[in-house]
């Protein structure tokens, strides 16, 4: 699937919207000893990003305080990040995310992956002033000194945000794809430039034609040449760039599922999609989870309380192991992308659960509520 497709959100504008309103409830929710979490809940997360900045400036007018501030010092832990998350513009909760994952203790690769593999020109663009903006300093230069290698040079590459769009040359793609093909065998040094040049400068459009050219010289899918030849970090990034030229929101299923199965509910990286995809295509990412496992997102996630376990996560991911592999390596994988592991439909693994599962299980009170209420969307679709 192209992705290009339709997609769409779960968070949109709340009608008849009362930005004053809103200011005087979440002032009242937020005095006190214990504040009224669930109307902060209730409110941001039914109003869409601009709204929420609407409000955020009728707070200050009415209070003579800083909104997110407030939220900063009345909540606490994972419900924090969700709350104070929500209040980001889109570009500089990018921006945030991309700081604390190189300034914390030890660099969060995978967050940096996700991140510049995924977002437009023009969202790259955007972070990259509110990065500096905000922290006073270059997004390059940080990214360089905090990597190194030719995962180095390939987040460098991306953070350009100079990728072609809309253009595609089907003569172009199959030499573009020998490229790859000759990158995948020879793997020097000047071929792992080569291979990152085409994949971070290239349409999504040109990308898909040069995907299928290359499965035809080499008989090989992409994903699968580059398991195959490369590792660490390069090689997740590489994959990463394919699988969101191919289906988007597959990708960042594919996350959340890794993020909550294999690393016992990974926070940072869960709140992280459901905050950045709430409005571009969260609820396409829940139709990938249907399509994929035959169940309802929305009725996966029933208000069952439960504890975090000890395990559960905010850190840098650890590396993952290379499991994204082509269907044409591993059998059927239940129409699944190529180049996702994914379980069959219908099989009795633990496999089969879908991300809300893990969330009902992993997630409670009113943290477990606020990525509820994110999620939901339309109950009726998905």
């Amino acid at each position: 699937m192209f992705c290009g497709d339709y997609v769409q959100g779960t968070i949109f504008p709340a009608p008849n919207f009362n930005p004053v309103m809103d200011a005087q409830m979440l002032g009242g929710a937020l005095q006190g000893f214990d504040c009224d979490k669930d109307v902060l809940i209730d409110i941001l997360t039914q109003r869409s990003n601009a709204q929420r900045l609407m409000i955020a400036e009728a707070y200050q007018s009415m209070y003579g305080r800083d909104l997110m501030w407030d939220l900063k010092e009345q909540l606490s832990s994972h419900f924090k990040d969700v709350m104070v998350g929500l209040m980001y513009p889109p570009p500089a909760y990018d921006a945030h995310e991309l700081w604390h994952a190189m300034k914390g203790a030890g660099t969060d690769e995978n967050c940096l992956i996700e991140i510049l593999a995924s977002r437009t020109n023009g969202e790259i663009f955007q972070m990259r002033e509110a990065y500096c903006l905000q922290h006073s300093t270059n997004l390059q230069e940080d990214i360089y000194s905090e990597t190194s290698g030719h995962f180095r040079d390939t987040l460098m590459n991306l953070v350009q945000g100079s990728r072609q769009e809309g253009y595609s040359d089907p003569a172009m793609a199959a030499q573009d794809a020998m490229v790859l093909w000759e990158a995948c065998q020879r793997k020097t040094g000047e071929h792992k430039t080569m291979l990152q040049m085409i994949l971070c400068n290239k349409s999504y459009q040109q990308l898909w034609l040069v995907f299928q050219q290359f499965q035809n010289i080499s008989g090989q899918d992409l994903v699968d040449a580059i398991n195959d030849c490369y590792d660490g970090y390069f090689q997740e990034l590489l994959v990463a760039i394919v699988l969101c030229v191919r289906d988007k929101p597959a990708y960042f299923a594919y996350k959340l599922y890794t993020a909550i199965h294999d690393f016992g509910f990974h926070n940072k990286t869960v709140i992280r999609i459901l905050i950045a995809r709430s409005e571009i295509d969260l609820l396409t990412i829940r139709k990938r989870y249907k399509e994929r496992y035959g169940k309802s997102l929305f009725h996966d996630i029933q208000p069952a309380l439960g504890s975090l376990p000890a395990e559960a996560s905010s850190g840098p991911l650890p590396a993952a192991p290379s499991v994204l592999r082509s269907e044409a390596s591993t059998g059927p994988l239940s129409a699944a992308p190529s180049g996702l592991l994914l379980p069959p439909r219908g099989g009795t693994s633990i496999y089969t659960d879908t991300v809300s599962n893990h969330i009902k299980n992993f997630a409670s009170g009113h943290y477990k509520k606020a990525l509820l209420t994110i999620c939901a969307g339309d109950m009726d679709d998905y």
